[in-house]
């Protein structure tokens, strides 16, 4: 069995990763980091001098926040750095590490919420309701053009950003409900409308917690891109001339955007190791938009030649 690597797929183009991530622009996780650090400032306060558990999960909620989107930011630069013979993936995984931790980050202040919560709700505190409502509205508006400023054009929709958006959003709905308490308290005097609300806060950041901890685990667990079946990927190997069957079929996802699929093919007879390799990944670019390929072909087993024939021979 020949291991010698023909090497398959030699690319007209360096997909070179760094440079689309030099296109995604780090002034808007910036932008939206002075605004979320600013204001959690002024919700804390506005915690404080109200009593009120919503805006202090606000809050802390919007710390998290703080430290996310700066923990992006630190990702988003990193991962710009161009490959290196150590590093021959780059440093695009610094986004989905740093994507895995927000998600841990968002499901730690939930369980921080709950707690406050239910000791809230056995022992209700009085809460100034108008100043809480006010707070929690001018948080939202914040929330909101965080959240603008972190959605705007294509170029800037990876894990990376969409983690730090996730983080705004849960944020926001904190916020309406914050507003929700400060209703009902003003309103109603229903002091525990301000545990309950907190509750729900909880609820969603654990939502949101969850949901960018599994997607990150599948990227950091290698497997493969969503979408991508291994099936079809066989189906495209054995579909292609000059190859007679495959073996150690692998796919897999070294960062959102960035599937990766590497195979070795046994020959037919009479076929060229190089031109079949390079027929199999140009296959596999064109029909599912894989263009990271490696494929290892290798030569045909040599018929066996049974031992009576050998000694016929002899």
């Amino acid at each position: 069995m020949d291991h010698s690597h023909d090497h398959p797929h030699d690319h007209p183009h360096d997909h070179d990763h760094s440079a689309e991530l030099r296109a995604t622009p780090s002034s808007r996780l910036g932008l939206a980091l002075g605004l979320t650090a600013s204001f959690m400032v002024v919700e804390v306060l506005g915690g404080l001098l109200t009593h009120s558990l919503a805006l202090l999960s606000d809050a802390v909620h919007r710390m998290t926040d703080a430290g996310a989107l700066a923990l992006a930011l630190v990702a988003q630069r990193i991962a710009r750095r161009r490959r290196t013979a150590r590093r021959t993936y780059g440093y695009r995984r610094a986004e989905t590490l740093a994507a895995f931790v927000n998600g841990i980050a968002l499901a730690l202040s939930s369980v921080w919420i709950m707690v406050e919560a239910v000791g809230r709700w056995m022992h209700p505190r009085a809460v100034e309701g108008g100043t809480m409502t006010a707070v929690a509205a001018a948080g939202l508006a914040v929330n909101l053009t965080a959240a603008w400023v972190l959605s705007r054009g294509r170029e800037g929709h990876n894990a990376n950003t969409r983690a730090a958006l996730a983080h705004v959003m849960a944020d926001a709905a904190g916020s309406v409900a914050a507003i929700a308490a400060g209703a009902a308290v003003t309103l109603r005097g229903w002091t525990r409308a301000d545990p309950a609300m907190s509750m729900l806060i909880a609820t969603l950041i654990l939502w949101s917690a969850w949901r960018l901890v599994s997607e990150t685990v599948d990227v950091l667990m290698e497997g493969a891109s969503e979408g991508v079946d291994a099936a079809r990927v066989e189906a495209v190997v054995r579909g292609t001339a000059g190859v007679a069957s495959l073996h150690d079929l692998h796919a897999w996802t070294v960062a959102e955007g960035f599937p990766v699929v590497t195979v070795h093919v046994v020959l037919a007879a009479g076929s060229h190791g190089a031109e079949v390799a390079r027929d199999v990944a140009a296959r596999i670019e064109r029909e599912l938009g894989i263009a990271h390929v490696t494929v290892q072909p290798e030569a045909p087993a040599a018929p066996l030649v049974p031992r009576d024939a050998l000694v016929r021979r002899a």
